[in-house]
């Protein structure tokens, strides 16, 4: 793992989970960080259910967390697992 993915994945795992009060780091909600390309992550994720009724936010919530972190130029957010992960995944990584 490289430095900017270590420091992405403390940043999203600080996330708190409003439905929940933990953070994504306890529960173990972050499945991965990837560097794809000099100052681009990949942040990939998996909601509590498939059905998670907030889980755009929460996608919303991990992309801002990653791009607060030095270095990031922009940050890609797939979340895996939910009824509506493709419609999840195209509206939170619009440009």
């Amino acid at each position: 793992m490289t430095e900017l993915e270590d420091k992405v994945r403390v940043e999203v795992g600080k996330v708190v989970d409003p439905e929940t009060g933990q953070t994504f780091e306890e529960m173990q909600m972050i499945q991965s960080v990837k560097e794809t390309s000099p100052g681009t992550v990949t942040v990939e994720f998996v909601p509590t259910s498939p059905f998670c009724p907030i889980a755009f936010k929460l996608a919303a919530d991990i992309r801002d967390a990653a791009n607060k972190v030095e270095g990031i130029q922009k940050a890609v957010v797939y979340c895996r697992g939910h009824a509506m992960e493709e419609q999840i995944n195209e509206m939170t990584n619009k440009q």
